[in-house]
């Protein structure tokens, strides 16, 4: 029985498969590695911008924005802190010094134009946390129509060379048909995390896009009226923008 199982599984569907077996094994095997590089990547990446969102309120304690700036933290691609320097430039860049030539933002409303560049710096960071979830996505929807079609590749060659040994008998044909049946088992192996972690990813990132909107709220009303919005409705503590 030992010598059975050892002549079958992946080890035999390999070195008894055709080039086009090898192949369905060597995506799936692909889509495994990429599945898994995604989700690390992603954890690692979300677990930091959890601990940059919980450095949010500590800003608004700040003494000036410059202080408040370095609470948020200098790592590259902080979107809290993006955010922040995308308000602030948006809050100098209207700002009509005198004497100079007359713009076309000059005739936007301040409000208007803060919105416009926190809401940039947005969009930036959504397109960034949506990358590599579209390739999980078709990860999930394709990796076991892979493994299917090297399931019915392997019953074709099975049944071929049954037929052409003549008769038979039961456990000559469940070998091969069972070899084959490995490559549906490979291809739900590779579906399933990356259902589950596109799922997870997803859900994450929309806590995550929540925390930042609640920021970008509290930033326009710092940039526009020079004081957070307080949770009663009422301004919070001003934030003076010097040494910024």
């Amino acid at each position: 029985m030992d010598s059975n199982f050892a002549s079958s599984g992946l080890a035999h569907v390999w070195t008894q498969g055709d080039a086009v077996t090898r192949c369905v094994a060597a995506v799936l095997l692909i889509m495994s590695l990429t599945t898994w590089v995604i989700i690390l990547l992603k954890v690692l990446d979300q677990r930091a911008q959890r601990r940059q969102a919980r450095a949010c309120e500590s800003f608004w304690h700040s003494a000036d924005f410059a202080e408040g700036m370095d609470k948020l933290g200098s790592e590259p691609g902080n979107p809290f802190r993006n955010l922040a320097l995308e308000g602030r430039e948006a809050a100098r860049h209207i700002v009509h010094k005198e004497g100079s030539a007359p713009q076309l933002h000059d005739s936007l409303d301040v409000s208007d134009w803060i919105e416009r560049g926190l809401r940039r710096s947005l969009d930036d960071h959504l397109a960034r946390a949506q990358g590599g979830l579209t390739v999980l996505a078709s990860i999930a929807s394709t990796a076991p129509f892979v493994g299917l079609f090297g399931t019915v590749w392997g019953i074709y060659h099975a049944l071929l060379g049954i037929g052409a040994a003549g008769q038979v008998s039961i456990d000559q044909v469940a070998g091969p048909i069972g070899e084959a049946l490995i490559m549906t088992a490979l291809g739900l192996l590779v579906a399933i995390p990356a259902v589950l972690g596109y799922n997870a990813l997803v859900r994450a990132n929309k806590a995550i896009t929540h925390q930042l909107n609640r920021f970008a709220h509290d930033l326009h009303a710092y940039f526009v009226t020079g004081a957070r919005v307080g949770s009663a409705g009422s301004p919070g503590k001003v934030l003076p923008m010097k040494k910024a």
